[in-house]
């Protein structure tokens, strides 16, 4: 994998974490009781956002590494994925290594 397909690799982990974290514990103004005039209740009161940043952080860390790992040692493949055999066969090389 190269630098930059894993940095591409984990800001879309990041985001894709942080989108799924924002509403978890998140308590809007109707939630609390106390709505400011001229929004919605639905506004968010209490989101905690840097902690939320944080753990995301973390969590994608985690998920990147797992997913670095997996690229790299071919565990998993493209050709895994070919279920209807639309991809040619790999070439097959003799025990000379050729």
């Amino acid at each position: 994998m190269a630098l930059t397909s894993g940095i591409v690799l984990y800001a879309v982990l990041w985001f894709l974490t942080f989108l799924m974290a924002i509403p978890i514990r998140l308590q809007t103004q109707g939630d609390v009781g106390e709505v400011v005039p001229g929004t919605h209740a639905g506004a968010p009161e209490h989101h905690n956002l840097k902690l939320k940043a944080k753990l995301t952080t973390l969590v994608a860390g985690v998920i990147w590494v797992v997913l670095f790992w997996i690229i790299t040692t071919g565990v998993i493949t493209v050709r895994d994925f070919d279920f209807n055999n639309v991809m040619s066969p790999l070439p097959v090389s003799d025990e000379t290594g050729e």
